[in-house]
């Protein structure tokens, strides 16, 4: 295991029945980094986490977490991380603040001064109970408790599911400053601008194994750029040359073209007088719709 792995997982299988859910996972989180973990539901990212939490049992391969066995070290582990689930459930009776103290003293107590902070900035009213709090305001209480506790891991599986944007904007904020901390996270998202955002590394798992992993920048090489240009002259075919996926509306071309190769499409362009233009690197969006577009609809249930 490397030193500075904080989560190492590798050729990991589990299978349910007759369905191989992980087909030989490797996953690896770097110690005080971010790593967006993403893939759509049932390509085997709930089985992943349940393994490094220590839910689940691997069937063949490895899996450490903070240097342990997350299946025989669970409860010494869930000392060290915090873990927020995208539907989370609280007790009914018990109230907000309540519950982040006890979720807290479960992982060795709170920073008082960070749970102050984070309730102040989420807007959560502590006072309430369980049972009163919507779905937004229940994923507040456990990011809360999750960020004031003084950990060395945080697992987010899909956090923000139910806040709306100013909330997402001060999660971002929050987690960032987890991470100048040097607390390491692993994040599972369906919000891609969120993992553009906050993660040093991708991994992008599909059909029970990850098919690429890197930084956004290791991930956009070899994918292509779109180009929106408004110009004084039609277009002709000497100038389509290189480009791809093209689209002509009068003076307004839409086409694709090789990072590599964006300035030579300009130099084409210009004597044609270009009078509006926008080009658009690669999103995080267009490489994930890019892996699974083609087997999108034979996902299962993870």
């Amino acid at each position: 295991m490397s030193a500075d792995a904080v989560i190492e997982v590798a050729g990991l299988t589990k299978s349910y029945g007759k369905f191989q859910a992980l087909r030989g996972l490797d996953l690896t989180l770097e110690k005080g980094q971010v790593l967006g973990f993403l893939g759509p539901n049932g390509a085997g990212k709930s089985t992943t986490i349940r393994v490094l939490l220590g839910l689940l049992r691997g069937d063949g391969g490895s899996a450490t977490v903070l240097g342990r066995d997350p299946w025989k070290d669970v409860v010494e582990l869930h000392r060290r991380l915090a873990y927020v689930p995208g539907d989370v459930s609280l007790w009914p009776g018990m109230t907000g603040g309540e519950a982040i103290d006890l979720l807290g003293s479960l992982r060795g107590g709170l920073d008082e001064t960070r749970r102050k902070d984070l309730i102040e900035r989420f807007e959560l009213d502590p006072t309430k109970r369980g049972r009163q709090y919507s779905k937004g305001n229940r994923q507040k209480v456990a990011i809360v408790a999750a960020l004031a506790s003084d950990v060395e891991l945080l697992i987010l599986d899909e956090p923000t599911s139910g806040l709306d944007p100013l909330m997402e904007s001060v999660f971002q904020e929050v987690v960032g400053e987890a991470k100048a901390r040097g607390t390491s996270v692993l994040l599972s998202s369906h919000i891609l601008s969120e993992l553009e955002s906050l993660a040093d590394r991708l991994s992008i798992i599909r059909d029970g194994k990850i098919v690429q992993t890197g930084t956004l920048a290791d991930l956009q090489k070899g994918a292509r750029t779109t180009i929106h240009a408004t110009l004084a002259q039609p277009v002709t075919d000497a100038i389509l040359a290189g480009l791809s996926e093209i689209h002509v509306d009068g003076n307004r071309l839409t086409a694709s073209v090789d990072a590599a190769h964006v300035g030579d499409a300009m130099t084409r362009l210009t004597p044609l007088g270009i009078t509006a233009l926008t080009v658009e690197p690669p999103s995080l969006e267009s490489l994930f719709l890019r892996l699974y577009e083609p087997a999108g609809a034979d996902q299962k249930a993870s």
